[in-house]
């Protein structure tokens, strides 16, 4: 049998007036995504075939952002309503299509809901997404008959107040057939006071054709929310985080505050991991088992291996950390930086495209660039890796086991030898043999008699 395509229609034309932002509407972002991407993302989800992009104000804008999907860019140069915003994807539309007519500023709808919704359609040919609100004023209510039966859907400004108690409203998302959608974009009208074609009008259609309206709900009301303005963004953004910290949870996570913690890409756990307060998860962030995150935290497009610690404060950013490694507090990790099995860095160390071995150590004020650091190896406080010659970058390697006195200078391109030493304060501009010491600094000369400079009189 042949299945119909999925063809999902995404509203993405408003201007966004309340907002007061130049940026159109739905580029506004949640967790650092523009809301129409969670939708696109959602549709392709969904396996949606065809994507129509129905697109108004902010084309230029619309375009540069969201310039890696593959999207039917339909334009809407007039925005006359819901109903003429569909209206403008029918030559995109197939007879045997099912449609689902999704919103670019509505992010949170999950993907199982959409499911269910397409499911709750099956072979009928409408479906629709309804919620019940405790405050439904403003929305379009579901009538019902006595059957339980949808007949239509009112506008609150046209409800009776019978009408008014009904707290099942009509969230906008529908799903139907292609051909049937067509005929009733078709017939519809603009006479109401604002002179819109209303999507909504289709319901009442479908139900003077006799067709059975079918219904599918969401968990949460924040599925199907919008938003307007900035204050809505917020709330829209904390529904997302709250259900962030939930799968993480629910996952085998520890979180001491869940309403403190911020997912802006996607975390992947193993069991037992512990996240303290305003920790912020940006890009991919994987955790291994028993992973402890201290307090004020920022972890982009990193790998944490099972057990390791990243200590208060510290920024974590396309790093790698092995089993049992431990960073900070106030600690900085670059791109490229690697701390292998039990290696550590501790306070004010900043690491970028370095490899710290295993069980190594720079415990305090170290910069460490382009550097290949043995195992077992101690890097002594305000050690600096002098890896840029204001040209070309060049690189260090310190042996196994090597100990780099405090405030040494190490000038690349070097090598520093297995179980070799530098004096504290050295200045090391060239290789250091295995097991030698060296000392790169002036001689300390004590002077005798010497007399202390004195105030002048009258100063």
């Amino acid at each position: 049998m042949h299945h119909p395509a999925l063809n999902v229609v995404i509203l993405a034309a408003g201007k966004g007036t309340r907002m007061r932002s130049n940026l159109p509407k739905v580029l506004h972002p949640i967790a650092q995504k523009p809301m129409v991407s969670h939708v696109i993302d959602s549709a392709m989800a969904l396996g949606a075939q065809k994507i129509q992009l129905v697109y108004g104000h902010g084309a230029n804008a619309l375009k540069a952002r969201l310039n890696d999907y593959s999207v039917n860019w339909v334009e809407q140069a007039q925005q006359l309503g819901t109903g003429h915003a569909v209206q403008q994807a029918i030559p995109h539309i197939a007879d045997e299509d099912t449609v689902l007519v999704l919103y670019g500023d509505v992010p949170l709808t999950r993907v199982e809901t959409l499911r269910a919704l397409l499911t709750a359609k099956g072979d009928q040919a409408l479906a629709l997404l309804t919620a019940n609100l405790p405050d439904p004023t403003g929305y379009g209510r579901i009538i019902r008959n006595a059957e339980g039966s949808v007949t239509g859907i009112v506008e609150h400004k046209d409800a009776t107040s019978e009408q008014h108690v009904i707290q099942e409203v009509n969230t906008g998302i529908l799903a139907a057939s292609g051909k049937h959608l067509k005929s009733w974009l078709e017939a519809l009208d603009n006479n109401n006071v604002q002179g819109e074609y209303y999507l909504t009008d289709i319901v009442a259609m479908a139900a003077r054709d006799g067709v059975a309206i079918a219904t599918a709900q969401p968990q949460s009301s924040a599925e199907v929310e919008g938003a307007n303005n900035r204050v809505q963004l917020a709330a829209l953004e904390r529904a997302f985080q709250a259900r962030k910290a939930e799968e993480l949870m629910l996952a085998g996570a520890t979180l001491i505050d869940p309403a403190r913690v911020d997912v802006r890409g996607e975390v992947h756990i193993a069991n037992d991991v512990i996240v303290d307060v305003n920790v912020v998860f940006e890009g991919k962030v994987e955790l291994g088992e028993g992973v402890v995150i201290e307090p004020n935290c920022i972890l982009r497009d990193c790998k944490i291996g099972d057990g390791a610690r990243i200590k208060a404060n510290s920024i974590i950013e396309g790093a790698e950390l092995a089993e049992g490694a431990q960073a900070g507090p106030f600690a900085r990790l670059r791109p490229g930086a690697k701390l292998e099995k039990k290696a550590a860095v501790g306070n004010f160390v900043e690491m970028k495209k370095s490899t710290l071995g295993e069980g190594a150590k720079a415990g305090h004020l170290t910069y460490l660039g382009d550097a290949i650091v043995g195992a077992g190896a101690n890097i002594g406080a305000g050690t600096i890796t002098c890896n840029y010659d204001g040209v070309n970058k060049h690189v260090t390697r310190i042996g196994a086991n090597a100990f780099i006195g405090s405030n040494s200078s190490l000038v690349a391109p070097v090598i520093i030898g297995d179980f070799a030493t530098t004096g504290a304060g050295s200045v090391i501009t060239s290789d250091i043999p295995n097991a030698t010491l060296a000392v790169g600094r002036a001689k300390q000369k004590n002077i005798t008699g010497w007399k202390r400079p004195q105030k002048k009189n009258g100063e």
